[in-house]
């Protein structure tokens, strides 16, 4: 099964990074309210990255690599990506 790690652009503009495997789904339940307590007030929100991972442990490594980035160095990895 594949997992994919994302980074979201929330309504008040923040970022928010997770791993799914299941975007789609994931992403529905970010702006159902149903997402993490992080979203659940800054909706609605908009994949803004992704990337692809083999398995759930390699996945949650490169979120933790991620969420170490400072604001500026996510924001480049996005427009890389772009």
């Amino acid at each position: 099964m594949e997992w994919t790690v994302y980074i979201l652009r929330c309504a008040d503009g923040t970022l928010y990074c997770g791993v799914t495997n299941n975007i789609e789904r994931r992403l529905t339940q970010h702006n159902s309210g149903k997402g993490a307590k992080y979203t659940m007030r800054r909706g609605p929100v908009t994949l803004v990255y992704s990337e692809a991972a083999p398995d759930r442990s390699a996945a949650q490594k490169r979120e933790a690599a991620i969420k170490k980035l400072t604001r500026p160095q996510k924001l480049s990895l996005i427009a890389l990506a772009a």
